[in-house]
């Protein structure tokens, strides 16, 4: 199988390139990615010289990367602007990576006949599930934020083409990720590398909104499940089954690293911050998946590779990153 990536030096691309690679030695990959500040070529280093691995530093808003595309079988769109504190300042990007780019990889799959297209997505299209609530894969959409209105319009835009063109199309909906490489402007890699200097945990309103935890690496194995088993137009949530308040994992943190409760400071909530995600994965659990990573086991494990990775983090803390950290906390 030939795949195309796109997004593949971010988080998440990163890990299932390497996951596709290690379990799957005759799939070939090509990784599309633009490079912006939270796409890491470093993050993909150890399997540059891969021979089923190519990568290719472009836009997928450009239609010059239609030609790329050509010989291959799968498009796995993992490209877009996810930080919902950037989308509320800057929500313009937004739209163009996450729509219109969804856009121009669906267009080239339409017309070159890829066998599969898969859409990645996240579960903050549901927007806020209120207690006991629960969302399903038919769940109504009600984004909160611009990035999570960007992807939920991806989504339909995807769902569209394999209405009207067949375009053999697959949404994916995950709950919150984390685990090593991810960007230090997300929540729980920026309080570990804050903890780990001694710096405040800036935790937003009371620290009680609930988010479900999954860990990267189980993530992966759910999209490498729904890659070969899956059905063409339909959607699968992957959840993590950790729901917990912020504060508790903040606690966490300082707990793994032996660090006080004190580095916490409450600041001001964001806008239209989501307070509770749930959604339910038995769907793609009747395929064969369930997470295997404990979130203790994660955690340390997450928390192990930041202390033991300054080098990668503080070079991403003590450039752009900074200055954006400072001026939207006001630190």
């Amino acid at each position: 199988m030939k795949l195309v990536v796109t997004g593949g030096a971010g988080f998440i691309g990163s890990h299932f390139i390497r996951y596709i690679l290690n379990n799957y030695p005759d799939y070939r990959v090509l990784n599309i990615d633009k490079l912006t500040y939270a796409g890491n070529i470093e993050n993909i280093k150890d399997v540059e010289n891969h021979p089923n691995y190519r990568f290719l530093k472009a836009d997928i808003c450009e239609r010059g990367i239609e030609e790329a595309i050509t010989d291959y079988d799968v498009v796995i769109n993992f490209a877009a602007e996810s930080h919902v504190d950037r989308s509320i300042q800057e929500p313009e990007a937004f739209l163009k990576t996450d729509v219109m780019g969804t856009f121009n990889l669906l267009e080239i799959s339409r017309k070159k006949g890829i066998q599969r297209y898969i859409q990645i997505s996240t579960d903050e299209v549901f927007g806020s599930a209120d207690e006991g609530q629960m969302f399903y894969e038919e769940s109504p959409l009600n984004p909160s934020s611009p990035y999570s209105a960007s992807k939920a319009a991806a989504d339909l835009l995807a769902l569209s083409y394999y209405r009207t063109y067949k375009t053999p199309v697959i949404i994916i909906r995950s709950t919150n990720n984390y685990g090593p490489n991810q960007y230090p402007e997300k929540f729980i890699p920026l309080f570990i590398t804050n903890a780990i200097e001694d710096k405040i945990l800036p935790l937003y309103g009371d620290g009680k909104n609930v988010r479900d935890w999954l860990f990267v690496l189980d993530n992966c194995r759910g999209i490498d499940v729904i890659l070969h088993r899956g059905k063409e137009g339909e959607i699968y949530n992957i959840a993590g089954g950790n729901e917990k308040e912020n504060i508790f994992i903040a606690k966490k943190i300082l707990e793994y690293l032996g660090k006080p409760d004190t580095l916490i400071k409450f600041v001001k909530d964001r806008p239209g911050h989501d307070r509770r995600y749930s959604i339910s994965c038995e769907k793609i659990k009747r395929l064969g998946w369930q997470p295997i990573v404990s979130l203790e086991e994660g955690l340390k494990q997450t928390v192990g590779w930041y202390k033991n990775n300054e080098d990668w983090w503080k070079k991403i803390k003590n450039g752009e990153f900074l200055e954006y950290y400072r001026r939207y906390y006001e630190l």
